[in-house]
Protein backbone atom coordinates (compact mmCIF):
# COMPACT_ATOMS: atom_id res chain seq x y z
CA UNK A 1 0.00 0.00 0.00
CA UNK A 2 1.46 3.59 -1.02
CA UNK A 3 2.61 6.05 2.17
CA UNK A 4 0.86 9.05 2.52
CA UNK A 5 2.81 11.85 1.18
CA UNK A 6 5.31 13.89 3.69
CA UNK A 7 5.14 17.17 3.71
CA UNK A 8 8.78 17.85 2.90
CA UNK A 9 7.74 16.34 -0.98
CA UNK A 10 8.25 19.32 -3.90
CA UNK A 11 4.68 19.97 -5.58
CA UNK A 12 5.46 17.22 -8.21
CA UNK A 13 5.69 14.51 -6.23
CA UNK A 14 2.97 14.98 -4.17
CA UNK A 15 0.66 15.31 -7.14
CA UNK A 16 2.41 12.09 -8.47
CA UNK A 17 1.82 10.37 -4.91
CA UNK A 18 -2.28 11.39 -4.94
CA UNK A 19 -1.86 9.88 -8.48
CA UNK A 20 -0.93 6.72 -7.47
CA UNK A 21 -3.70 4.27 -7.93
CA UNK A 22 -3.10 2.96 -4.63
CA UNK A 23 -4.04 5.25 -3.00
CA UNK A 24 -7.63 4.19 -3.85
CA UNK A 25 -7.36 1.55 -1.58
CA UNK A 26 -5.38 3.98 1.23
CA UNK A 27 -8.17 6.27 0.85
CA UNK A 28 -11.22 3.70 1.44
CA UNK A 29 -9.00 2.70 4.41
CA UNK A 30 -8.78 5.99 6.07
CA UNK A 31 -12.66 6.01 5.57
CA UNK A 32 -13.16 3.31 7.45
CA UNK A 33 -11.19 4.00 10.06
CA UNK A 34 -12.37 7.95 10.82
CA UNK A 35 -11.03 9.50 13.97
CA UNK A 36 -11.92 11.98 15.55
CA UNK A 37 -10.23 15.47 15.96
CA UNK A 38 -9.88 16.36 19.21
CA UNK A 39 -11.05 20.36 20.32
CA UNK A 40 -13.38 20.57 17.41
CA UNK A 41 -16.64 19.24 18.82
CA UNK A 42 -18.66 22.81 19.98
CA UNK A 43 -20.94 19.85 22.04
CA UNK A 44 -20.03 20.64 25.94
CA UNK A 45 -19.46 17.43 27.86
CA UNK A 46 -21.71 19.43 30.68
CA UNK A 47 -24.91 19.53 29.61
CA UNK A 48 -26.28 21.87 32.05
CA UNK A 49 -24.16 24.78 30.03
CA UNK A 50 -25.86 24.26 26.42
CA UNK A 51 -28.13 26.98 24.91
CA UNK A 52 -29.49 26.38 22.31
CA UNK A 53 -29.40 22.58 21.65
CA UNK A 54 -30.40 21.19 18.17
CA UNK A 55 -33.02 18.00 18.94
CA UNK A 56 -31.00 14.42 18.42
CA UNK A 57 -33.50 12.33 19.05
CA UNK A 58 -31.78 9.15 18.12
CA UNK A 59 -31.80 6.11 21.29
CA UNK A 60 -34.66 7.15 23.60
CA UNK A 61 -36.40 6.18 26.50
CA UNK A 62 -40.10 7.57 27.30
CA UNK A 63 -41.08 8.88 30.56
CA UNK A 64 -45.14 9.73 31.28
CA UNK A 65 -46.48 10.63 34.68
CA UNK A 66 -50.14 9.22 35.46
CA UNK A 67 -52.33 12.11 36.99
CA UNK A 68 -55.74 10.99 36.23
CA UNK A 69 -57.63 8.43 34.27
CA UNK A 70 -56.64 5.10 33.87
CA UNK A 71 -53.88 2.95 33.19
CA UNK A 72 -54.90 2.15 30.01
CA UNK A 73 -55.15 6.05 28.93
CA UNK A 74 -51.97 6.11 30.64
CA UNK A 75 -50.50 3.13 28.29
CA UNK A 76 -52.35 5.02 25.28
CA UNK A 77 -50.71 8.16 26.24
CA UNK A 78 -47.21 6.32 26.28
CA UNK A 79 -47.95 4.08 23.10
CA UNK A 80 -48.97 7.58 21.45
CA UNK A 81 -45.85 9.81 22.23
CA UNK A 82 -44.08 6.39 20.91
CA UNK A 83 -45.50 7.34 17.62
CA UNK A 84 -44.10 10.65 17.79
CA UNK A 85 -41.13 9.60 18.50
CA UNK A 86 -40.77 7.42 15.95
CA UNK A 87 -42.12 10.18 13.50
CA UNK A 88 -39.26 12.54 14.66
CA UNK A 89 -37.11 9.71 13.83
CA UNK A 90 -36.13 7.94 17.06
CA UNK A 91 -35.75 4.52 18.46
CA UNK A 92 -37.46 3.94 21.42
CA UNK A 93 -36.07 1.71 23.70
CA UNK A 94 -38.19 1.99 27.15
CA UNK A 95 -41.37 3.21 28.10
CA UNK A 96 -41.98 4.10 31.73
CA UNK A 97 -44.97 5.76 33.79
CA UNK A 98 -45.26 6.57 37.31
CA UNK A 99 -48.65 7.13 39.31
CA UNK A 100 -48.87 10.39 41.03
CA UNK A 101 -51.23 13.35 41.99
CA UNK A 102 -49.51 15.74 40.23
CA UNK A 103 -46.36 16.08 38.56
CA UNK A 104 -43.09 16.69 40.61
CA UNK A 105 -42.56 20.36 41.03
CA UNK A 106 -38.79 20.25 40.53
CA UNK A 107 -37.78 17.01 38.19
CA UNK A 108 -41.75 15.77 37.26
CA UNK A 109 -41.19 12.32 38.31
CA UNK A 110 -39.71 12.65 41.69
CA UNK A 111 -36.57 12.30 42.81
CA UNK A 112 -36.24 8.80 43.55
CA UNK A 113 -37.72 7.98 39.99
CA UNK A 114 -35.39 10.61 38.71
CA UNK A 115 -32.55 8.04 40.05
CA UNK A 116 -34.06 4.81 38.74
CA UNK A 117 -34.56 6.25 35.16
CA UNK A 118 -30.87 7.27 35.52
CA UNK A 119 -29.96 4.04 35.94
CA UNK A 120 -32.62 3.07 33.07
CA UNK A 121 -30.89 5.05 30.63
CA UNK A 122 -27.14 4.18 31.68
CA UNK A 123 -28.56 0.16 31.21
CA UNK A 124 -29.55 1.23 27.73
CA UNK A 125 -27.19 3.68 26.66
CA UNK A 126 -29.76 5.81 25.78
CA UNK A 127 -29.29 9.53 24.68
CA UNK A 128 -32.47 11.46 25.33
CA UNK A 129 -35.47 10.87 27.67
CA UNK A 130 -38.53 12.43 26.54
CA UNK A 131 -41.35 13.15 29.41
CA UNK A 132 -45.05 13.52 28.06
CA UNK A 133 -46.11 16.55 28.82
CA UNK A 134 -44.68 20.00 28.86
CA UNK A 135 -42.04 20.94 31.67
CA UNK A 136 -40.96 24.05 33.16
CA UNK A 137 -37.37 25.55 32.39
CA UNK A 138 -36.46 24.42 36.02
CA UNK A 139 -37.38 20.37 35.53
CA UNK A 140 -36.27 20.28 32.13
CA UNK A 141 -32.52 21.28 34.02
CA UNK A 142 -33.12 19.36 37.25
CA UNK A 143 -34.08 15.99 35.10
CA UNK A 144 -30.94 16.50 32.75
CA UNK A 145 -29.03 16.64 35.94
CA UNK A 146 -29.98 13.54 37.36
CA UNK A 147 -30.08 11.10 34.40
CA UNK A 148 -27.02 12.87 32.53
CA UNK A 149 -28.39 12.95 29.45
CA UNK A 150 -30.86 15.71 27.52
CA UNK A 151 -34.48 15.77 28.58
CA UNK A 152 -36.94 16.91 25.65
CA UNK A 153 -40.73 17.23 26.66
CA UNK A 154 -43.95 16.65 24.45
CA UNK A 155 -44.05 20.22 23.36
CA UNK A 156 -40.63 20.25 21.77
CA UNK A 157 -41.14 17.00 20.40
CA UNK A 158 -44.17 17.90 18.69
CA UNK A 159 -42.63 21.14 17.57
CA UNK A 160 -39.19 18.84 16.12
CA UNK A 161 -41.73 17.44 13.62
CA UNK A 162 -43.87 19.87 12.54
CA UNK A 163 -40.24 21.24 11.20
CA UNK A 164 -39.12 18.17 9.70
CA UNK A 165 -42.54 18.46 7.70
CA UNK A 166 -42.78 21.95 7.25
CA UNK A 167 -42.85 22.66 3.55
CA UNK A 168 -44.59 26.47 2.24
CA UNK A 169 -42.76 29.03 3.33
CA UNK A 170 -46.04 29.88 5.55
CA UNK A 171 -45.78 26.84 6.79
CA UNK A 172 -42.02 27.33 7.79
CA UNK A 173 -42.32 30.58 9.31
CA UNK A 174 -45.71 29.20 10.99
CA UNK A 175 -43.39 26.41 12.96
CA UNK A 176 -40.17 28.91 13.35
CA UNK A 177 -42.70 31.06 15.32
CA UNK A 178 -43.84 28.48 17.41
CA UNK A 179 -40.71 26.87 18.33
CA UNK A 180 -39.09 30.82 19.00
CA UNK A 181 -42.30 30.98 21.27
CA UNK A 182 -41.28 27.69 23.10
CA UNK A 183 -37.43 28.54 23.60
CA UNK A 184 -37.61 32.08 24.93
CA UNK A 185 -38.46 30.88 28.57
CA UNK A 186 -36.34 28.50 28.20
CA UNK A 187 -33.04 30.02 27.01
CA UNK A 188 -29.74 29.40 29.42
CA UNK A 189 -26.50 30.53 29.89
CA UNK A 190 -23.26 29.43 28.50
CA UNK A 191 -21.63 29.38 31.90
CA UNK A 192 -20.97 32.64 34.31
CA UNK A 193 -18.38 33.63 32.40
CA UNK A 194 -20.45 34.44 29.22
CA UNK A 195 -23.57 36.00 31.15
CA UNK A 196 -22.08 38.76 33.39
CA UNK A 197 -23.24 41.99 33.73
CA UNK A 198 -21.56 45.19 32.28
CA UNK A 199 -20.36 47.75 35.08
CA UNK A 200 -21.62 50.85 33.09
CA UNK A 201 -19.40 52.88 31.12
CA UNK A 202 -16.94 50.53 28.78
CA UNK A 203 -14.31 52.78 28.83
CA UNK A 204 -14.13 52.63 32.84
CA UNK A 205 -15.85 53.68 36.01
CA UNK A 206 -17.26 50.33 36.72
CA UNK A 207 -17.42 48.73 40.25
CA UNK A 208 -16.66 45.24 39.12
CA UNK A 209 -13.24 45.59 38.23
CA UNK A 210 -11.40 43.95 34.99
CA UNK A 211 -13.90 41.74 32.99
CA UNK A 212 -16.89 43.16 33.92
CA UNK A 213 -17.14 46.02 31.72
CA UNK A 214 -19.46 45.67 28.78
CA UNK A 215 -21.70 46.16 26.39
CA UNK A 216 -25.04 46.58 29.41
CA UNK A 217 -26.57 43.59 28.89
CA UNK A 218 -25.21 39.64 29.50
CA UNK A 219 -25.57 37.72 26.54
CA UNK A 220 -28.41 36.02 27.45
CA UNK A 221 -30.39 38.85 27.38
CA UNK A 222 -29.35 39.79 23.95
CA UNK A 223 -30.91 36.42 22.99
CA UNK A 224 -33.78 37.16 23.97
CA UNK A 225 -33.92 40.60 22.62
CA UNK A 226 -33.34 38.86 19.35
CA UNK A 227 -35.52 36.10 19.93
CA UNK A 228 -38.36 38.33 20.71
CA UNK A 229 -37.72 41.06 17.32
CA UNK A 230 -37.41 37.55 15.21
CA UNK A 231 -40.92 36.58 16.72
CA UNK A 232 -42.66 39.97 15.72
CA UNK A 233 -40.82 40.19 12.32
CA UNK A 234 -42.57 36.35 11.69
CA UNK A 235 -45.62 37.15 13.00
CA UNK A 236 -45.86 40.08 10.34
CA UNK A 237 -44.84 37.92 7.76
CA UNK A 238 -47.32 35.07 8.83
CA UNK A 239 -50.25 38.06 8.92
CA UNK A 240 -49.48 39.23 5.46
CA UNK A 241 -48.81 35.64 3.85
CA UNK A 242 -53.12 35.40 5.43
CA UNK A 243 -54.03 38.13 3.91
CA UNK A 244 -54.16 35.87 0.15
CA UNK A 245 -56.04 33.32 1.56
CA UNK A 246 -58.34 35.42 3.38
CA UNK A 247 -58.72 37.67 0.21
CA UNK A 248 -59.55 33.63 -1.08
CA UNK A 249 -62.22 33.00 0.81
CA UNK A 250 -63.91 36.06 0.00
CA UNK A 251 -64.20 35.04 -3.46
CA UNK A 252 -65.75 31.94 -2.38
CA UNK A 253 -68.21 33.62 -0.39
CA UNK A 254 -69.29 36.53 -2.78
CA UNK A 255 -69.82 33.23 -5.29
CA UNK A 256 -71.48 31.73 -2.85
CA UNK A 257 -69.42 28.56 -3.12
CA UNK A 258 -69.77 26.53 0.13
CA UNK A 259 -66.67 25.51 2.15
CA UNK A 260 -66.10 22.22 3.67
CA UNK A 261 -63.19 22.02 5.88
CA UNK A 262 -61.70 17.90 7.21
CA UNK A 263 -60.51 18.12 10.43
CA UNK A 264 -59.39 15.24 12.75
CA UNK A 265 -56.92 13.38 14.80
CA UNK A 266 -53.31 13.16 13.64
CA UNK A 267 -53.05 9.98 10.73
CA UNK A 268 -57.05 9.65 11.31
CA UNK A 269 -56.54 9.52 7.25
CA UNK A 270 -58.11 13.42 5.94
CA UNK A 271 -55.53 13.52 3.42
CA UNK A 272 -56.20 9.62 1.99
CA UNK A 273 -60.46 10.91 2.23
CA UNK A 274 -59.50 13.94 0.37
CA UNK A 275 -57.78 12.29 -2.46
CA UNK A 276 -60.85 9.74 -2.13
CA UNK A 277 -63.35 12.44 -2.80
CA UNK A 278 -61.63 14.98 -4.91
CA UNK A 279 -59.02 12.87 -7.06
CA UNK A 280 -56.61 15.11 -5.79
CA UNK A 281 -53.33 13.40 -5.35
CA UNK A 282 -52.26 15.49 -1.99
CA UNK A 283 -49.62 13.29 -0.16
CA UNK A 284 -50.64 10.49 1.93
CA UNK A 285 -48.27 8.97 4.38
CA UNK A 286 -48.62 6.49 7.69
CA UNK A 287 -46.88 9.31 10.26
CA UNK A 288 -48.36 11.60 12.32
CA UNK A 289 -48.59 15.52 11.35
CA UNK A 290 -47.87 14.50 7.31
CA UNK A 291 -49.93 17.29 6.28
CA UNK A 292 -49.15 20.59 7.55
CA UNK A 293 -49.97 23.41 4.29
CA UNK A 294 -53.94 23.38 4.12
CA UNK A 295 -54.92 22.30 0.52
CA UNK A 296 -58.04 23.64 -0.56
CA UNK A 297 -59.18 21.29 -3.72
CA UNK A 298 -63.18 21.64 -5.52
CA UNK A 299 -65.43 18.88 -5.81
CA UNK A 300 -69.15 18.11 -6.19
CA UNK A 301 -71.97 16.11 -4.61
CA UNK A 302 -73.62 13.46 -6.38
CA UNK A 303 -76.22 16.11 -7.95
CA UNK A 304 -73.62 17.94 -9.22
CA UNK A 305 -73.57 21.20 -6.56
CA UNK A 306 -69.81 22.91 -6.20
CA UNK A 307 -68.22 23.32 -3.31
CA UNK A 308 -64.66 23.35 -1.98
CA UNK A 309 -63.00 20.60 0.41
CA UNK A 310 -59.95 22.07 2.33
CA UNK A 311 -57.68 19.76 4.23
CA UNK A 312 -56.15 20.84 7.39
CA UNK A 313 -53.23 20.49 10.17
CA UNK A 314 -54.07 17.06 12.04
CA UNK A 315 -54.37 17.62 15.70
CA UNK A 316 -53.44 15.60 18.90
CA UNK A 317 -53.52 15.41 22.38
CA UNK A 318 -52.41 18.40 24.81
CA UNK A 319 -51.35 20.24 20.96
CA UNK A 320 -49.06 22.80 22.06
CA UNK A 321 -50.98 26.27 22.65
CA UNK A 322 -47.84 27.67 20.62
CA UNK A 323 -48.49 25.76 17.77
CA UNK A 324 -52.22 26.97 17.80
CA UNK A 325 -51.10 30.39 18.22
CA UNK A 326 -48.62 29.92 15.42
CA UNK A 327 -51.18 28.23 12.77
CA UNK A 328 -54.01 30.56 14.01
CA UNK A 329 -54.43 31.80 10.36
CA UNK A 330 -54.38 28.58 8.82
CA UNK A 331 -57.22 26.68 11.28
CA UNK A 332 -59.26 29.83 10.13
CA UNK A 333 -60.29 28.13 7.08
CA UNK A 334 -62.11 25.58 9.66
CA UNK A 335 -63.41 28.25 11.45
CA UNK A 336 -65.07 29.83 8.30
CA UNK A 337 -66.23 26.78 6.68
CA UNK A 338 -69.91 25.72 6.50
CA UNK A 339 -69.39 22.21 7.47
CA UNK A 340 -66.73 20.00 9.34
CA UNK A 341 -65.66 16.50 7.82
CA UNK A 342 -64.67 15.64 11.27
CA UNK A 343 -62.23 12.31 10.61
CA UNK A 344 -61.47 9.86 13.16
CA UNK A 345 -59.34 6.79 13.66
CA UNK A 346 -62.33 4.13 14.13
CA UNK A 347 -59.85 1.37 14.73
CA UNK A 348 -57.46 3.79 17.40
CA UNK A 349 -57.38 2.18 20.92
CA UNK A 350 -59.64 4.67 22.11
CA UNK A 351 -61.62 6.90 19.26
CA UNK A 352 -63.65 8.92 21.58
CA UNK A 353 -60.24 10.57 23.43
CA UNK A 354 -59.53 11.80 19.76
CA UNK A 355 -63.15 13.33 19.70
CA UNK A 356 -62.52 15.45 22.25
CA UNK A 357 -59.21 16.35 21.41
CA UNK A 358 -59.79 18.25 18.57
CA UNK A 359 -63.27 19.33 19.67
CA UNK A 360 -61.15 21.63 21.79
CA UNK A 361 -59.05 22.79 19.99
CA UNK A 362 -61.68 23.75 17.30
CA UNK A 363 -63.71 25.62 20.22
CA UNK A 364 -60.12 27.46 20.80
CA UNK A 365 -60.38 28.34 16.93
CA UNK A 366 -63.63 29.59 17.01
CA UNK A 367 -64.89 26.99 14.87
CA UNK A 368 -66.85 25.10 17.68
CA UNK A 369 -70.04 26.93 16.50
CA UNK A 370 -69.49 25.09 13.08
CA UNK A 371 -71.95 22.19 11.77
CA UNK A 372 -70.26 18.68 11.95
CA UNK A 373 -70.15 15.54 10.12
CA UNK A 374 -68.30 12.94 11.88
CA UNK A 375 -66.59 10.50 9.70
CA UNK A 376 -65.17 7.49 11.50
CA UNK A 377 -62.79 5.91 9.03
CA UNK A 378 -60.82 2.97 8.48
CA UNK A 379 -64.17 0.75 8.83
CA UNK A 380 -61.77 -1.93 7.15
CA UNK A 381 -59.47 -2.43 10.15
CA UNK A 382 -61.37 -1.72 12.99
CA UNK A 383 -63.69 -3.63 15.30
CA UNK A 384 -67.60 -4.19 14.00
CA UNK A 385 -68.86 -3.85 17.45
CA UNK A 386 -66.69 -0.90 18.27
CA UNK A 387 -67.59 0.98 15.02
CA UNK A 388 -71.44 0.33 15.58
CA UNK A 389 -71.04 1.91 19.24
CA UNK A 390 -69.29 4.76 18.36
CA UNK A 391 -72.00 5.46 15.45
CA UNK A 392 -74.51 5.53 17.99
CA UNK A 393 -72.85 8.18 20.29
CA UNK A 394 -71.93 10.23 17.63
CA UNK A 395 -75.83 11.09 15.98
CA UNK A 396 -74.82 12.55 12.55
CA UNK A 397 -71.94 10.09 11.82
CA UNK A 398 -71.28 8.04 8.52
CA UNK A 399 -68.75 5.44 8.68
CA UNK A 400 -66.54 4.99 6.10
CA UNK A 401 -62.71 3.98 4.51
CA UNK A 402 -60.45 5.59 2.39
CA UNK A 403 -58.49 3.18 1.34
CA UNK A 404 -61.13 1.08 0.22
CA UNK A 405 -63.90 3.00 -0.84
CA UNK A 406 -66.75 1.55 1.74
CA UNK A 407 -69.04 4.23 2.75
CA UNK A 408 -67.84 6.84 0.61
CA UNK A 409 -71.62 7.33 -1.16
CA UNK A 410 -73.01 7.70 1.87
CA UNK A 411 -70.67 10.25 2.92
CA UNK A 412 -71.37 12.47 -0.31
CA UNK A 413 -75.01 12.28 0.23
CA UNK A 414 -74.54 13.10 3.61
CA UNK A 415 -72.51 16.05 2.19
CA UNK A 416 -74.53 17.17 0.05
CA UNK A 417 -77.62 17.29 2.65
CA UNK A 418 -75.80 19.06 5.15
CA UNK A 419 -74.85 21.57 2.44
CA UNK A 420 -76.18 24.88 2.94
CA UNK A 421 -78.05 25.88 0.10
CA UNK A 422 -78.23 29.40 -1.30
CA UNK A 423 -78.67 28.68 -5.25
CA UNK A 424 -80.86 30.08 -7.68
CA UNK A 425 -82.35 28.68 -10.54
CA UNK A 426 -82.12 31.55 -13.67
CA UNK A 427 -83.08 30.46 -17.97
CA UNK A 428 -81.18 33.09 -19.88
CA UNK A 429 -80.27 33.63 -22.93
CA UNK A 430 -76.19 34.19 -22.90
CA UNK A 431 -74.71 36.43 -25.98
CA UNK A 432 -71.58 34.84 -27.44
CA UNK A 433 -69.87 37.01 -27.07
CA UNK A 434 -70.15 36.33 -23.10
CA UNK A 435 -68.37 33.29 -22.93
CA UNK A 436 -67.15 33.60 -19.61
CA UNK A 437 -70.43 33.83 -18.13
CA UNK A 438 -71.18 30.52 -19.35
CA UNK A 439 -68.00 28.97 -18.46
CA UNK A 440 -68.99 30.40 -14.46
CA UNK A 441 -72.19 29.10 -14.95
CA UNK A 442 -70.52 25.65 -15.66
CA UNK A 443 -67.90 26.16 -12.90
CA UNK A 444 -69.80 27.71 -10.45
CA UNK A 445 -73.22 26.10 -10.45
CA UNK A 446 -75.16 23.19 -11.87
CA UNK A 447 -75.74 23.19 -15.78
CA UNK A 448 -79.55 21.53 -16.37
CA UNK A 449 -79.85 22.59 -19.94
CA UNK A 450 -77.75 24.22 -22.62
CA UNK A 451 -79.18 25.12 -26.50
CA UNK A 452 -77.22 27.18 -29.24
CA UNK A 453 -79.80 29.38 -30.53
CA UNK A 454 -79.16 32.64 -33.42
CA UNK A 455 -79.40 34.88 -30.66
CA UNK A 456 -76.90 32.99 -28.10
CA UNK A 457 -76.36 30.05 -25.67
CA UNK A 458 -79.83 29.22 -24.40
CA UNK A 459 -78.79 28.10 -20.37
CA UNK A 460 -81.03 27.19 -17.62
CA UNK A 461 -79.05 26.01 -14.47
CA UNK A 462 -78.79 26.31 -10.78
CA UNK A 463 -76.10 29.25 -9.70
CA UNK A 464 -75.00 31.39 -6.50
CA UNK A 465 -76.65 34.19 -6.10
CA UNK A 466 -73.73 36.79 -7.74
CA UNK A 467 -73.71 35.11 -10.97
CA UNK A 468 -77.57 34.83 -10.87
CA UNK A 469 -77.60 38.93 -10.35
CA UNK A 470 -74.89 39.41 -13.36
CA UNK A 471 -77.16 37.13 -15.55
CA UNK A 472 -80.34 39.09 -14.52
CA UNK A 473 -79.84 41.11 -17.41
CA UNK A 474 -80.02 37.88 -19.94
CA UNK A 475 -83.34 36.76 -18.59
CA UNK A 476 -85.72 34.79 -21.26
CA UNK A 477 -88.96 36.95 -21.77
CA UNK A 478 -91.69 35.42 -19.53
CA UNK A 479 -88.99 33.34 -17.43
CA UNK A 480 -87.92 33.71 -13.68
CA UNK A 481 -84.02 34.88 -13.12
Amino acid sequence: MTALPQHNQDPGQLWEAQDDPGDGELDLEQRHALRRVAGLSTELEDISEVEYRALRLERVVLMGVWTDGTLAMAENSLRELSRLAETAGSQVLEGLTQRRSRPDAKTYVGAGKARELAAIVAEHGADTVICDGELTPGQLRSLEGTVKVKVVDRTALILDIFAQHARSKEGKAQVELAQLQYLLPRLRGWGESLSRQAGGRAGGGGTGGIGTRGPGETKIETDRRRIRSRISRLRREIGEMSVGREVQRGQRRRHAVPSVAIAGYTNAGKSSLLNRLTGAQVLVDDSLFATLDPAVRRAKTPSGWPYTLTDTVGFVRHLPHQVVDAFRSTLEEVADADLILHVVDGSDADPRLQLAAVREVLAEVGAGGVPELVVINKADAADPIELEGLRLAEKQSVIVSARTGEGLDELQAEIERLMPRQYREISVVIPYARGDLLSRAHDEGEVLAVEHGSDGTELTARVPPGLAAELAGFARAGLSG
